[in-house]
């Protein structure tokens, strides 16, 4: 076999095994981050700071609460980390605090709640910053939220418990 054959099947060898490699690391490594969860007082409305520490956006495709059940609302909060997220008992303020369907809005990269606190603390936040805020509403008490996401063609499940 002559260098240049030895050449391209070592480059495809490798190649495979980075790619087979590729998705546990990936699944190891979530790149959802949850941040401070703020509910009403009988825990009907959560709150829950989110965000994305990885390199591309990632698309919340379902949220469940409790033992997998569909919540009566589920809305996603865009808002800066100057501005706090608002928990509330209705929604029809929704436009004015940034409440969006789950099926309209991308987590953007770079939007971890801790860098956005850290920021906040330092001073460096701008109204440029994004934040954002998963708001589940149920007619019974929250004591779990299940998001279902998509991040770079893997399907992930983040359980969160609400505390």
């Amino acid at each position: 076999m002559s260098i240049l054959k030895k050449l391209v099947v070592v480059l495809a060898i490798v190649i495979v095994i980075l790619l087979i490699g590729f998705k546990p690391f990936m699944k190891r490594n979530p790149p959802l981050e949850s941040g401070t969860i703020g509910f009403a007082e009988d825990r009907h409305g959560v709150v829950i700071a989110i965000g994305n520490t990885g390199l591309k956006k990632i698309k919340i495709t379902n949220v469940l609460v409790n033992n997998n059940e569909y919540p009566l609302n589920v809305k996603i909060q865009e808002s800066n980390p100057l501005q706090a997220l608002i928990i509330t008992d209705s929604l029809d303020e929704e436009k004015k605090y940034g409440f969006k369907d789950i099926d309209s809005l991308v987590i953007e990269p770079n939007t971890s709640p801790s860098d956005s606190l850290e920021k906040v603390n330092n001073g460096t936040a701008t109204e440029k910053d994004k934040t954002y805020g998963l708001y589940v509403v149920q007619n019974k008490s929250i004591n779990k939220v299940i998001i279902k996401y998509r991040y770079m063609g893997i399907i992930y499940l983040k359980e969160i418990t609400v505390e």
